[in-house]
């Protein structure tokens, strides 16, 4: 399976608004805040957004919300691993992005089969407090090596800056947040991004 490898990640579909006319055409939808019917109006605008566009839409967490909606793709943690259906996931012809951030985690996540694994933070990340530290280069190497042709996302501290060094490590795609989200001009970081990128 091909995947671009630019992935950005964005709380809310008016970021979508701003960066799919870009060129973005993989994208995550990651909402922490909204449940019910206004969680799934954000999804379906999110998804009407990514047709229009040529954009491939992945939901955050929200997997029993992407089957409600139709959507294609659903990232999920592994702490949401112990509560999803991924039969049900499956069934409804969700593909499934886990991600992971040791052995054990790997392990766990290529039991499920999922059409890609992300290993984060390759470098310190200001989004979230996490109970891991970078965990560097060397581990995407690694990673790449022990889960071979499954696409392999680079998370965690990324910038415009730092993806050559991560598609030399063994990313096949890198993914970023508050690199653009917390730019002066959003756009123009977008814009770089997607030149470095393909």
């Amino acid at each position: 399976m091909s995947l671009p490898r630019f992935y950005p990640i964005f709380d809310h579909t008016d970021w979508l608004r701003r960066v799919l006319p870009l060129g973005v055409k993989l994208v995550q939808l990651r909402i922490k805040d909204l449940t019910g019917e206004a969680l799934n109006a954000q999804i379906t605008q999110a998804q009407s957004l990514c047709r229009t566009h040529g954009a491939t839409l992945v939901v955050n967490d929200h997997w029993q919300a992407a089957i409600d909606t139709g959507a294609t793709w659903v990232h999920l943690g592994q702490e949401d691993l112990d509560t999803a259906d991924i039969p049900a996931m499956r069934r409804a012809g969700l593909k499934l992005g886990l991600s992971t951030h040791d052995h054990a985690e790997l392990d766990r996540a290529l039991s499920y089969d999922p059409d890609y694994v992300a290993l984060g933070p390759v470098y310190p990340t200001i989004l979230k407090k996490m109970k891991w530290h970078e965990q560097g280069l060397d581990k995407l190497t690694e990673w790449k090596r022990l889960i071979g042709d499954v696409p392999l996302v680079a998370i965690g501290g990324m910038s415009v800056e730092r993806a050559g060094g991560a598609y030399a490590a063994g990313a096949d795609i890198v993914s970023a947040v508050t690199d653009i989200t917390l730019n002066p001009d959003p756009e123009a970081r977008v814009q770089h991004w997607i030149e470095v990128t393909r």
